[in-house]
């Protein structure tokens, strides 16, 4: 395992428990006490990422337009999937980059819309299962700037880009880009995927993929603003598996519930039971580099222009910002204040619980293994 896998693990391990502290409550109202210990705020804990989900779709609220929003989604083949799990700084990069590119440019066609447009795009990396399968999910507006920007170019109603068209160009951008990063010496094989180390070998590898359909899928538009928010509140912060899903471990091993997409017709909730070692092992695929950003804006909504493109937007569309609520610091102190379980008044911090330093070995000589 690699140094952040282990950090992801020891952080879920003491999540919520007296290793990281806490705070001694008391209420005043019913007199109720009780110990609340500190989250460990890692993102891939499945305990720790609803508030961060909160912060973040307040602050998008304010980026959302008054037109149809559409969700396309761009999954990379199998055989690339398999060499991301050695190289997912480049592969994930490459993915995120070229579909957004691909969006762009399609978008900026005469033939299609004419238009620069702007996207947020969310990366996953698991299937239901727990599978290794890295994908980006795209919300996008249903529309964009004309090239002089003088106004809004709205796309036909229920059809945003056609996805073969998408499917096509991002194949071939892929892996054009894969190539290159491949001759600039930036790609890792290991175990069976060891040969492709010689360029013959990876040349032999990469026919196949030129030839196979890449799958691109673009879904109906949102019913309205709102909706983007509710979809974007259960897909941006997700983990690899929440705690809903777990049903039981037992000497069997981990039984959770997952959903089978292959099968035909209405999509069936199963479940699967995996050894202790096999679950954590599949969970573990997923956790990402150490500062890999796996939410993206692009175009219009790209971090450097948003403020300023979103409030030409709305000049062009003859709409008005979404209205900001004032802060109130006594609101706020309220929502602050941990609520009892019971009565539910505010409790009082009594005491603030250190957090558990564990103690750790001298450093092993140089040269010593």
């Amino acid at each position: 395992m690699s140094l952040g896998q282990l950090k992801v693990m020891s952080a879920i391990e003491q999540c919520r428990s007296a290793a990281l502290g806490g705070h001694a409550l008391h209420c005043d109202g019913c007199g109720h006490a009780e110990i609340a210990y500190n989250s460990c705020r890692n993102r891939h804990c499945p305990k720790c990422q609803a508030k961060a989900a909160k912060r973040w779709l307040e602050a998008r609220q304010a980026d959302l337009l008054p037109v149809e929003y559409y969700h396309v989604v761009f999954t990379l083949p199998a055989p690339i999937a398999a060499i991301a799990w050695y190289n997912k700084a480049v592969v994930y990069g490459l993915l995120f980059d070229i579909a957004a590119e691909t969006m762009r440019t399609i978008a900026a066609d005469p033939k299609h819309l004419g238009a620069q447009i702007g996207m947020t795009m969310v990366l996953h990396t698991w299937g239901s299962a727990l599978t290794h399968h890295p994908h980006v999910h795209g919300i996008v507006p249903g529309g964009g700037l004309s090239p002089d920007g003088a106004r809004w170019v709205a796309c036909k109603h229920g059809f945003f880009l056609p996805v073969r068209v998408l499917s096509r160009l991002f194949r071939r951008r892929f892996l054009e880009a894969l190539v290159q990063v491949y001759a600039s010496g930036r790609l890792q094989f290991f175990g069976e995927y060891a040969a492709l180390v010689k360029a013959r070998a990876f040349a032999d590898w990469l026919a196949p993929l030129r030839k196979c359909e890449w799958v691109v899928y673009a879904k109906r538009p949102f019913a309205g603003p709102q909706a983007v928010l509710a979809y974007l509140s259960r897909y941006t912060h997700r983990v690899a598996i929440s705690n809903q899903r777990l049903i039981a471990l037992d000497e069997r091993g981990v039984t959770f519930r997952w959903k089978d997409h292959r099968a035909k017709g209405r999509t069936p909730v199963k479940t699967m039971t995996l050894a202790a070692a096999e679950f954590m092992r599949r969970f573990l695929l997923h956790v990402l580099p150490s500062g890999f950003h796996r939410i993206r804006h692009y175009g219009l909504l790209a971090n450097a222009g948003r403020k300023s493109n979103l409030a030409h937007v709305r000049e062009l569309l003859q709409v008005l910002a979404p209205a900001q609520a004032a802060k109130d610091p006594k609101t706020e102190a309220a929502q602050a204040t941990f609520v009892c379980p019971h009565c539910g008044a505010g409790m009082v911090i009594t005491a603030t619980l250190p957090r558990c330093y564990s103690i750790r070995a001298p450093p092993a000589p140089r040269g010593a293994r």
